[in-house]
């Protein structure tokens, strides 16, 4: 049986990814299962710096911005499940596969980023994700990444 953790808040988050503005994509991690899944939140507001070239007059969230907030919440589930084994160390993508982007994500949205791992074997993470806003499918994509101990 899987332990179910309530929720990560910022602070939550920030123990566990290296991750910060403007590149910290999540808000709020929650509906944790270790070894399993979790579902990210970002409140998408008009103040993103992407905004201001993506585009100033329709923004709209980079899609690859939306993936990067899918692997950071899956970040999380693998920091959760392995420990103080992954204090120190990076997670790198290795791929990204079928991504699809069906709906644009606006300020005001709040992105919902369903991750769900696939496999891991050893530092090397897939995982499977959904990201929704107001329930309806905006992405999804499949992608891996590599725990890395950057000292070495």
């Amino acid at each position: 049986m899987s332990e179910t953790i309530t929720e990560l808040d910022i602070d939550g988050i920030k123990d566990m990814i290296p991750h910060r503005a403007p590149m910290l994509l999540i808000d709020r991690v929650r509906e944790i299962v270790i070894n399993k899944s979790a579902i990210g939140v970002k409140a998408v507001s008009n103040g993103e710096p992407f905004f201001r070239g993506h585009f100033p007059d329709y923004p709209i969230m980079p899609g690859v911005l939306i993936i990067e907030a899918m692997a950071q919440t899956a970040a999380c589930v693998a920091c959760i499940t392995l420990g103080e084994e992954t204090r120190g160390k990076l997670v790198f993508f290795t791929t990204i596969e079928n991504a699809r982007f069906r709906k644009p994500v606006r300020p005001g949205d709040l992105l919902e980023l369903h991750v769900e791992k696939v496999a891991a074997k050893g530092p090397l993470w897939k995982f499977k994700g959904i990201a929704k806003v107001s329930g309806k499918m905006v992405s999804n994509a499949a992608f891996s990444a590599m725990i890395v101990d950057p000292g070495k």
